[in-house]
């Protein structure tokens, strides 16, 4: 694994891959897979800004096979329509990158659903998704699950009691708790595919800290965050750096399912992929296995049946 980069990545021809968000660490996954010959579909919520990234696409890799389907994952009729668009017009599913996200909002935002923001789209969304395209993934053999977590995932709580931080919003535990969540979704599904016999690789990583738009549409520059970034900017990797704890997690033959990836340098913060250290917390099954019930029943969506047949937010 010492120094992997996109130069490692195999030949991806004939695989299928779609990937959340159009920017930062999410264009870049994009970018990497589509230069591997994957066919590659971005999913985000903006259309203007998928047609951006479509285009990035194109002008880096030549005769890139890409996409881009309208999905927002703060609205979970959005999550089910896109969904269904993408099992009508994919034949098979290789790899999912649960990549989107949004950081520390100062102000406590709800979604049409009524959650907040956050939560949403960084784990919920994620969660309702992969459920409803477990049909593609079943069916397609070696798929994989990328879940994105943080460096804030440590000083994350699962807050069961109050999972929407209505009594007393705190952006930074949030958000912590946000990725938290999705790290403890990555094992759990893992389990869950071993149990059940899905056949999919649930692979955990997080990228460090990169130069992305998270904090100017999240915190914004005049935040604690934001103030870090113009003060200390060499603590900053490129977002294609970023990426490759994903692109290892998605595509190395190394890639161990049910394992977690992030940087090799100092804190993680920065470097090359590598197996990241796993916050004790993750590693309660049973907080873990309550957190998926939960997913479920806020999501009204269900792991729990035939592949074949799924139930969303929709039905």
């Amino acid at each position: 694994m010492a120094r992997w980069t996109t130069a490692d990545i195999p030949d991806l021809s004939g695989r299928v891959a779609v990937v959340t968000g159009t920017g930062g660490i999410g264009l870049e996954t994009s970018v990497a897979l589509a230069a591997a010959g994957a066919t590659t579909i971005v999913a985000g919520r903006n259309p203007m800004k998928g047609a951006a990234a479509v285009d990035r696409i194109l002008r880096a890799v030549a005769g890139a096979k890409v996409g881009f389907e309208q999905l927002d994952l703060a609205d979970l009729e959005s999550v089910a329509e896109g969904a269904a668009n993408l099992r009508a017009r994919l034949g098979r599913l290789d790899i999912l990158v649960n990549n989107a996200a949004v950081m520390v909002p100062p102000i406590r935002h709800l979604t049409t659903d009524g959650f907040e923001l956050q939560f949403a789209t960084n784990y919920l969304g994620h969660f309702a998704l992969t459920a409803q395209l477990l049909p593609l993934l079943a069916t397609t053999t070696g798929s994989r699950v990328v879940s994105l977590s943080s460096v804030a995932a440590p000083r994350g709580t699962i807050g069961f009691d109050d999972l929407q931080f209505a009594k007393a919003y705190q952006a930074a535990r949030a958000y912590a708790q946000s990725k938290l969540a999705c790290l403890m979704f990555a094992f759990e599904l893992q389990r869950r595919s071993d149990a059940s016999g899905w056949g999919i690789s649930s692979i955990a990583a997080h990228p460090g800290i990169s130069r992305t738009d998270l904090i100017h549409n999240g915190a914004g520059p005049r935040s604690l965050e934001g103030r870090v970034r113009s003060l200390m900017p060499f603590l900053f990797q490129p977002a294609a750096q970023g990426a490759l704890p994903s692109l290892f997690a998605a595509t190395a033959p190394d890639a161990q399912p049910g394992a977690y990836y992030g940087p090799d340098g100092l804190g993680e913060l920065r470097g090359h992929p590598t197996l990241a250290k796993v916050p004790p917390q993750a590693l309660d099954e049973a907080a873990a296995a309550r957190l998926w019930d939960a997913s479920e029943r806020l999501s009204r969506t269900s792991f729990a049946h035939d592949p074949a047949r799924p139930q969303s937010a929709a039905a």
